[in-house]
C-alpha cells in the first residue's frame, strides 16, 4: 500500500506540473518548464505529500544544466569581450557589487539568513545560482524564491521597456520537443553529463557537481571532439527535477518565511533593476550604445529570458550576451567568495 500510494503522488506530481506547465507557457512566462514543477511540488508537499527526489536524480540533473551552460558560453566571446573589456568589466562589476548591496541590506533587516540573501541576489542563470548556493550553505528553497521572483519582475519590464522603444510582441516561437537528433549522440550527452556529475561530486569541493560540466563541455564543443545534444525533452525533464527536488523540500514554516521576507526582497529586485537602468542610461550617454541594447545588456539576471527578448528585438544580440555571459563567469568566480564575506557575524 505504502509503494501504491507513492506511484499515486508521483503521478499526481507529474500531472499538476504538466499543467501548470502548461498555463505559464501560454502566458510566456519565463522559466515556465522549471517553475511549473517547482511550484505544483511545492503546493502538494504542503498537503502532506511524503515522496522525495532521490538525490542520484538531482545530480545527473546538474550535470545536464551544467552542459546546458557550455553550450551558450561560446570561447569566441572572448573576442567581443576584449574588443569592449572597459565597457564590459564596469558595467559586470557595477552590477554585481549592485546585487552583493542589496542582497546584504535584506540579510541586515533579518528578512532571510545572511548567505542565502547573497547567492538570491546574485545576478546570473537562475538555475545555477540555485544550485551553487546550495553547495555553500545557502537554503535553497529560499534562494530559489528569490531568483525566480526576480526573473519574473525582469522579464515584465524588459518587455515593457521594449514596448516603449517601439518594439511590438512577435508570435511566440513553437517548440519542437522531439527535433531530429541523432539517439545516440543524445546518450552519449546524458552519459557524460551524469559520469561528470558524480565525478563532481566525488571530488569534494563546491559546486562541482555543476561547474565541472560546464568545463568540460566547453572544452569537448570548442575542440570539436564531442558535440552537445540536449533536446528540448530532456531538459524538461531536467528542469522538472530540479523543480521538484526545491519544491518538495518546502514545510508551512517555509512558505511562510518566505511570504513574510516577499516585501523586502520585491523592494530589493525592483530597486536593483532601477539602479541598472541607471547603468544603462551612462552608457548610453558615455558610450553612445543605444537605450535599448544598453538596458538590457544591464538587466540583472534571466539570461535565458533576456536572450529570447534580444533576439526578437532590432538590438546588439552580441553585446547583450556578452554583458551577461560575463557577468555570470564573474559571480561563478566571486560568488562564494561574497557570499562568506557579506554573511559574517561581524557585518551585521
Amino acid at each position: 500500500m505504502n509503494r501504491r500510494r507513492q506511484v499515486l503522488q508521483w503521478a499526481a506530481l507529474a500531472l499538476l506540473s504538466a499543467l501548470i506547465t502548461t498555463g505559464f507557457e501560454l502566458l510566456h512566462l519565463p522559466a515556465a518548464l522549471l517553475l511549473g514543477p517547482m511550484i505544483a511540488a511545492i503546493i502538494l508537499a504542503l498537503r502532506g505529500f511524503s515522496i522525495t527526489l532521490p538525490a542520484p536524480a538531482m545530480t545527473a540533473a546538474q550535470g545536464v544544466v551544467g552542459l546546458m551552460v557550455a553550450t551558450i558560453l561560446p570561447i569566441s566571446m572572448m573576442a567581443e569581450v576584449a574588443s569592449q573589456w572597459p565597457i564590459v568589466l564596469t558595467g559586470t562589476l557595477f552590477t554585481i557589487a549592485a546585487s552583493s548591496l542589496l542582497g546584504w541590506l535584506v540579510a541586515r533587516s533579518g528578512a532571510l539568513p545572511g548567505t542565502t540573501a547573497i547567492w538570491g541576489s546574485s545576478p546570473g542563470a537562475a538555475s545555477a545560482m540555485v544550485l551553487l548556493s546550495g553547495a555553500y550553505g545557502a537554503d535553497i528553497r529560499l534562494v530559489a524564491f528569490m531568483q525566480y521572483l526576480r526573473v519574473a519582475c525582469v522579464a515584465v519590464v524588459a518587455t515593457v521597456v521594449a514596448r516603449l522603444f517601439g518594439v511590438a510582441d512577435g508570435p511566440a516561437a513553437s517548440i519542437i520537443w522531439f527535433p531530429g537528433m541523432p539517439l545516440l549522440g543524445v546518450a552519449q550527452t546524458l552519459a557524460l553529463a551524469v559520469v561528470l556529475a558524480f565525478v563532481g561530486q566525488r571530488l569534494c569541493l563546491p559546486g562541482a557537481t555543476f561547474l565541472l560540466p560546464i568545463g568540460t563541455g566547453m572544452l569537448l564543443v570548442q575542440t570539436g571532439w564531442m558535440q552537445i545534444y540536449l533536446p528540448p525533452w530532456l531538459l524538461a525533464l531536467t528542469y522538472a527535477a530540479i523543480g521538484w527536488s526545491i519544491g518538495l523540500r518546502f514545510t508551512p514554516a517555509t512558505l511562510g518565511h518566505a511570504l513574510r521576507a516577499f516585501p523586502r526582497v520585491f523592494a530589493s529586485i525592483m530597486a536593483l533593476i532601477a539602479v541598472c537602468g541607471g547603468a544603462a542610461w551612462v552608457l548610453v550617454h558615455f558610450a553612445g550604445i543605444d537605450p535599448l541594447t544598453a538596458y538590457l545588456a544591464t538587466s540583472p539576471g534571466g539570461m535565458d529570458s533576456i536572450a529570447i527578448i534580444a533576439a526578437s528585438t532590432p538590438v546588439d544580440v552580441a553585446f547583450v550576451m556578452t554583458m551577461h555571459m560575463a557577468r555570470f563567469l564573474l559571480v561563478l568566480l566571486l560568488g562564494p567568495m561574497l557570499a562568506r564575506w557579506l554573511s559574517r557575524p561581524k557585518g551585521f
